[in-house]
């Protein structure tokens, strides 16, 4: 009788463990595509934004920048006080190349006269050390913790201000069509920890940090990023 009862208490152990790890691959699975709808989305950005090449980033900027950090449809809202969020793709530069992409969030906010709200995208090129120790910390205030500036545009940063070419971040902004630098303080970045977990089951600072995971180390579904930075560096 109890070698019975027994049996049924590990057989009911055995039910719920296995409901559990269904439970969990699922999770994951959503997981995993929500990251490669987010690298396909950034993607997107940096084409359309670099497609016009008198409006666009200049490219030896491009090939300057330590990292980049794009996020695709940011919202940004206000009625008095005012806050923007979003969720973004983050790469470091590995030579000629870049490293797997890691996830992170925006938040901020602002309080004065406004009202209204609109999808914005966001480029961020870290251009320096400084600025990439930052990327890697927990979170990350531009215009704190790091010095932010509104990024040039054109063919070329012959004619940008040394202001601008000495900030540890160039900040650019996409809406409604239209595409320019933007002074963006006040906005903090953090880690998606939950994304990065699911795919990498890793921090930030171990996907982006010394040494960095190579793209090529990455699914195949999450190097589009990549490859399309690639395009603008040849």
């Amino acid at each position: 009788m109890r070698s019975r009862f027994y049996l049924i208490v590990l057989t009911m152990v055995g039910l719920v463990t296995l409901v559990s790890v269904a439970a969990a691959q699922k999770d994951q699975g959503k997981e995993l595509k929500a990251a490669v709808d987010r690298i396909d989305d950034a993607a997107e950005v940096v084409t359309g934004v670099m497609k016009i090449a008198e409006k666009s980033i200049p490219r030896d900027l491009l090939q300057k920048a330590n990292a980049i950090v794009v996020f695709p449809g940011a919202l940004k809202g206000a009625f008095i006080v005012g806050g923007q969020g979003g969720k973004g793709v983050a790469v470091r530069r590995i030579g000629k190349g870049w490293s797997a992409p890691a996830f992170v969030n925006m938040a901020g906010g602002s309080i004065g006269p406004q009202i209204g709200g609109q999808k914005t995208d966001y480029i961020m090129l870290i251009m320096n050390e400084k600025g990439l120790m930052g990327l890697l910390e927990d979170k990350f205030e531009l215009g704190g913790e790091g010095s932010v500036a509104a990024g040039p545009v054109g063919r070329t940063t012959a004619a940008s201000t040394n202001t601008t070419l000495d900030a540890e971040i160039l900040t650019y902004s996409r809406s409604k069509g239209l595409f320019a630098g933007v002074a963006l303080k006040g906005v903090v970045i953090s880690q998606d920890h939950s994304m990065n977990q699911a795919v990498y089951q890793k921090p930030v600072k171990e996907i982006l940090g010394n040494p960095p995971i190579p793209s090529t180390d990455a699914p195949r579904s999450l190097q589009k990023l990549s490859d399309t930075l690639g395009m603008y560096m040849r």
